[in-house]
């Protein structure tokens, strides 16, 4: 089975996600359903000759060593992908996301007006969070690019890998790519102050060293942004706390405090015209939040996000809440998608369903009465 065949349906068919495992024919992701494409069940044959295909010698036996592989592909005339080699069952499986070139615009996403404010900061942390697949990667591209076209300066990434290539506007932008541009992330941001950068954008934290390092940034009067698992602003700071001993607890709420901007969290939705929309819920470090933060006071940030709107903050449930209103998800989607789908589900019976439901009586009906949505 040649690569390229399935790389290109996935390029012709805007598929985000193609899944190669043996036992199964190839699988894509359209618009968030998946299908199969074709009848042909892979078997363990196919899906290695795939891999090793993508791989070069060093790659090879790096994957042989850790049996995990992260690189990017360009086919040409294709596009760009990001490649995921992993073994399940014993046997070889890839996971290859489409990147696609054009970078989306702030507008074009969908996203909070607020990002473009964020990324003009002259310094501070910005994260980006939500789970895999929920659009982090882009979002970040898409702030990136809009700091790009608007501000002359310096632009340093390093990812692993790249996934979107940006070109050089009012800003010059370099990225480097883990394992080809340098040996390791500990390399890169090792280097990165050395590079005279104003932005700095690290793909992933992953652990205490990168987290340390993107505070450092941040500390010396540069802007830096990143991702990171989790599910929303509270649970980052959590994560971020979790990363450090007890002992540093105090010094690193205090540099949170200092230093952390926002936390832009973000999930994928099923919109009602059939595309993805994301709601996104923007916790803005004022000195508010600032001093809730250096107190430790983690858990009282999300009712302040609800109390604070009129700055631009915003919680999950009041996200879904303005996205159900103007008519673009459904009422089944905004629930699955709540905090508290309790708390969702009264407020929308309250102020009344959106018009293009109320019609269909989804509120009042049979088909999803109030009592069925507590437990969250």
């Amino acid at each position: 089975m040649d690569i390229s065949d399935l790389l290109a349906t996935m390029a012709s068919e805007r598929a985000s996600d193609l899944y190669l495992s043996h036992g199964a024919p190839p699988a894509i992701v359209v618009a968030g359903v998946q299908r199969f494409i074709g009848d042909k069940v892979l078997t363990p044959i196919d899906t290695h000759a795939i891999a090793y295909s993508v791989m070069n010698d060093r790659q090879q036996k790096d994957f042989e060593s850790t049996l995990e592989m992260n690189l990017g592909i360009a086919p040409a005339g294709i596009g760009r992908f990001r490649v995921n080699i992993y073994r399940q069952r014993n046997e070889v499986a890839i996971a290859i996301r489409y990147i696609t070139t054009e970078i989306p615009s702030i507008d074009t996403l969908r996203l909070p007006p607020t990002l473009r404010d964020l990324v003009m900061l002259p310094r501070g942390l910005i994260l980006v969070v939500g789970a895999t697949g929920s659009g982090k990667s882009t979002t970040l591209a898409s702030m990136l690019d809009y700091r790009n076209r608007n501000r002359a300066g310096h632009i340093l990434t390093i990812e692993d890998p790249v996934e979107y290539l940006h070109e050089h506007h009012q800003s010059i932008i370099d990225q480097r790519e883990v394992g080809i541009d340098t040996l390791s992330y500990a390399n890169a941001l090792r280097n990165a102050m050395r590079e005279a950068p104003n932005v700095i954008m690290i793909g992933e934290i992953r652990d205490r060293e990168t987290m340390q390092q993107a505070i450092a940034y941040a500390e010396t009067g540069h802007l830096c942004l990143s991702t990171l698992h989790a599910n929303n602003a509270n649970q980052t700071l959590d994560r971020i706390l979790n990363f450090f001993p007890d002992t540093a607890r105090h010094q690193l709420l205090i540099d949170l405090s200092l230093n952390l901007k926002a936390v832009v969290s973000q999930r994928l939705l099923h919109a009602v015209d059939r595309t993805r929309v994301p709601a996104v819920e923007l916790l803005l470090v004022t000195a508010y939040i600032s001093d809730l933060i250096e107190k430790g006071e983690i858990a009282t940030i999300r009712e302040a996000m609800k109390q604070n709107s009129e700055v631009g903050m915003q919680t999950f449930d009041q996200a879904l809440y303005a996205l159900y209103a103007a008519g673009t998800i459904g009422y089944a989607e905004a629930l699955e998608h709540a905090d508290s789908r309790t708390d969702l589900a009264l407020q929308i019976r309250l102020q009344g369903p959106a018009p293009h439901e109320s019609a269909r009586g989804v509120i009042d009906g049979s088909n999803a009465p109030l009592s069925l949505q507590l437990g969250k």
